[in-house]
C-alpha cells in the first residue's frame, strides 16, 4: 500500500531525504473543516483499515523500480535504496474510536514519526478515512431520520463507484446504523448481515401457470405433497371476492412467479408487488399465495413496493391484509412486513414520517453509497509539528489556518450527559478535572474568553499503532456499530438534529492560544 500515494509526496521525500531531514521528528493531524451534509457531527470511520495500511507499509523491489521511472532522473539512487528500507516500526498513531462521533476541526487522528514517513502518509490515510467516515455518517443520518425500529438495507452495490466503493459502502454503512447489506461479497468479507427480496426480472419471467415446475409443495408438519398452484388459484377466488376485483385482472404470469418462488423458498416467500399493477394484480396474487403457504403451516415473511407512492400505498397494502387476517382467521397475516425501495432520499424518510406508513424496511441505494449531497467529506491532514517546534498555517480565512502543536484532545459533558464541548490543549498540560473551570477559547471567537464547568471529562484519543504493531485490540464491526449508536445517542437533540443544528462549540485553552497567537505574530 505504500505507493499509494500522491507523486508529490514523493518529490518532498526526496526533498526532505536530500536535505537530512527526513528522520526529524514530526506530527500530523487528520480532520476535517466543516461538518457534512449540513448536520454538526459525523462518524469517524475507517481507523481499522488505515492501521492494517501501518502494518504492511513498505516499497516493495517492484514499487521501488516503478518509482526509478517515474521520478526525475537526477534523482540520486541512494535515495531508492533507502525507500526499500522504510516501514511504519517508528510511527505512532492515537485516534478517536471508529464509530465516535467526531466535529469540524477536532483531530480524528493523530501520527507521529519520522518526517519523512509521516508526510507519505497523508494521502492513504485520508483515502481510507474520508469515504468511510462519510458514508458512515450518510448512514447514520438515514437511521436517524427512520428512527430506531425501521430496518434498514444497504443495496447500493449496482449504484456505487466501482467495487471497492460497494464494498466500502456496505461495510461502513453497517456502521453508521443499517442492519443490512444486499452485498453478498461484503456479507462474506466483513459479516454484515446479507438481506434480499426478489426482483421484477424474475416476474417478468413467467407468462403462465403452465411454467410452474414442480407444482407440489410438502406441508411443514410433513405428510403428501400438496399442488401449491391449485391451492393458490383458489385463494386468489376467495381473496378476490373480499377485495371485490376481477379475478381475470390479476395477472398470470405473476401469480405464476410467485408460486414457483414460494416453492423454492416456502419459509422465506415475500412478493415484489408492483411489476403490474399492485391492487388488481400484486397484491391479491401474493396474499392467495401467503394464504396457500399459511394452510400448508408455513408464514410468507414479507412484500416490497419499488414503485409509486409509497406510504400511502403501504397503508392501503396494511389494509388488505388486516382484513384478509379477519376475515380468514389469520392473526399474523397482518403483520406481514412492508418493504420499499425506489430511489430512497433522506427527503423520503421525512414524507414517510410526517405523512405516516405502514412500513418496515427500507432499501436504500445510490442516496447513501454515492453520498449526492455532499460527495466528499474534505478531510485535510496537516503538520503540528516538526523537530519539536510547533508548525502554524497562517491563512486570512480562519477556518483553514491550524492548530499548532501536539494536543491532547478532551470531551466535556454537561449534567445531562450529553457532550457540549470539545477541547484541545498542549500535550503537556494538565487534563482538565470535573466539576471544576476550565478557561477556554472557542474557534471562531478566538477573541472572546470564557469559562465552562464539566460534569464530566472524556479523553478523546486511545493511541492504537506503536512500533510497528496495533497495540490495543480492535473491536468487531458489530462492536463498532453499537459504539456508533451508543455515541451519536448521547448527543443533545439541538446537536443531533440534521437540519440547521446548533454549531458545536470546540475550544482551545488559555495556554494553546497563547501558542496560537505567538505564532500568528511571528509570522506576520
Amino acid at each position: 500500500m505504500a505507493p499509494l500515494s500522491d507523486l508529490y509526496h514523493l518529490t518532498m521525500a526526496y526533498g526532505h531525504w536530500r536535505a537530512g531531514r527526513h528522520r526529524a521528528p514530526a506530527a500530523a493531524e487528520l480532520f476535517f473543516r466543516r461538518g457534512p451534509f449540513g448536520g454538526a457531527f459525523a462518524l469517524g470511520a475507517g481507523l481499522a483499515e488505515g492501521l492494517r495500511c501501518l502494518r504492511a507499509f513498505r516499497f516493495s523491489a517492484a514499487d521501488v523500480a516503478y518509482l526509478r521511472s517515474v521520478l526525475p532522473s537526477t534523482t540520486e539512487d541512494a535515495f531508492f535504496d533507502y525507500l526499500a528500507t522504510l516501514d511504519a516500526s517508528e510511527v505512532t498513531v492515537s485516534a478517536v474510536p471508529e464509530g465516535s462521533v467526531v466535529f469540524a476541526r477536532v483531530p480524528f487522528l493523530q501520527v507521529k514519526g519520522p518526517l519523512l514517513v509521516v508526510q507519505l502518509l497523508e494521502t492513504t490515510l485520508l483515502c481510507l478515512v474520508s469515504y468511510a467516515s462519510l458514508v458512515a455518517t450518510n448512514a447514520a443520518r438515514f437511521r436517524l431520520l427512520a428512527g430506531p425500529d425501521m430496518k434498514l438495507i444497504e443495496m447500493g452495490l449496482r449504484r456505487a463507484q466501482g467495487p471497492d466503493g460497494a464494498l466500502s459502502a456496505s461495510k461502513y454503512s453497517y456502521i453508521g446504523g443499517f442492519d443490512y447489506t444486499s452485498n453478498v461479497l461484503a456479507g462474506k468479507l466483513y459479516g454484515v448481515p446479507v438481506r434480499g427480496t426478489i426482483a421484477h426480472s424474475f416476474i417478468m419471467s413467467f407468462t403462465s401457470l403452465e411454467e410452474v415446475q414442480p407444482r407440489e409443495l410438502p406441508p411443514l408438519a410433513g405428510g403428501e405433497p400438496v399442488d401449491l398452484l391449485a391451492l393458490a388459484k383458489s385463494w386468489l377466488g376467495r381473496v378476490c371476492e373480499l377485495l371485490q376485483t376481477p379475478p381475470e385482472k390479476a395477472n398470470r404470469g405473476e401469480l405464476a412467479a410467485f408460486v414457483s418462488y414460494a416453492i423454492a423458498f416456502p419459509r422465506d416467500f415475500q412478493g415484489l408487488l408492483d411489476t403490474y399493477c399492485v391492487k388488481r394484480s400484486g397484491l391479491p396474487n401474493f396474499c392467495a399465495v401467503a394464504l396457500a403457504l399459511h394452510q400448508l403451516g408455513y408464514r410468507a415473511v414479507g412484500l416490497r413496493l419499488d414503485s409509486g407512492d409509497l406510504a400511502q400505498q403501504s397503508k392501503e397494502i396494511r389494509q388488505v391484509l388486516r382484513a384478509c387476517a379477519a376475515h380468514f382467521q389469520v392473526p399474523w397475516f397482518e403483520t406481514i412486513p412492508i418493504a420499499v425501495s425506489n430511489d430512497i432520499s433522506e427527503q423520503s424518510l421525512e414524507e414517510f414520517r410526517r405523512e405516516g406508513s405502514e412500513i418496515n424496511m427500507i432499501g436504500v441505494g445510490m442516496n447513501l453509497v454515492t453520498c449526492p449531497l455532499q460527495p466528499s467529506l474534505g478531510c485535510v491532514y496537516k503538520l503540528v509539528e516538526v523537530n519539536g517546534s510547533p508548525c502554524l498555517k497562517l491563512t486570512e480565512d480562519e477556518e483553514k489556518m491550524t492548530i499548532p502543536g501536539t494536543k491532547t484532545i478532551y470531551r466535556l459533558y454537561d449534567t445531562a450527559g450529553h457532550p457540549f464541548m470539545d477541547l484541545m490543549a498542549l500535550e503537556e498540560e494538565p487534563s482538565p478535572s470535573a466539576g471544576q473551570e476550565v478557561a477556554v477559547r472557542v474557534l471562531g471567537r478566538l477573541g472572546e474568553a470564557s469559562k465552562v464547568v464539566p460534569t464530566t471529562v472524556e479523553p478523546l484519543h486511545h493511541t492504537y499503532f506503536r512500533d510497528g504493531q496495533v497495540c490495543e485490540p480492535l473491536p468487531s464491526l458489530p462492536e463498532v456499530r453499537s459504539h456508533a449508536q451508543a455515541s451519536l445517542s448521547l448527543l443533545s437533540p439541538a446537536h443531533r438534529q440534521l437540519h440547521e443544528p446548533q454549531p458545536y462549540p470546540v475550544a482551545v485553552t488559555e495556554k494553546l492560544h497563547c501558542l496560537l497567537t505567538e505564532l500568528r505574530q511571528a509570522r506576520q
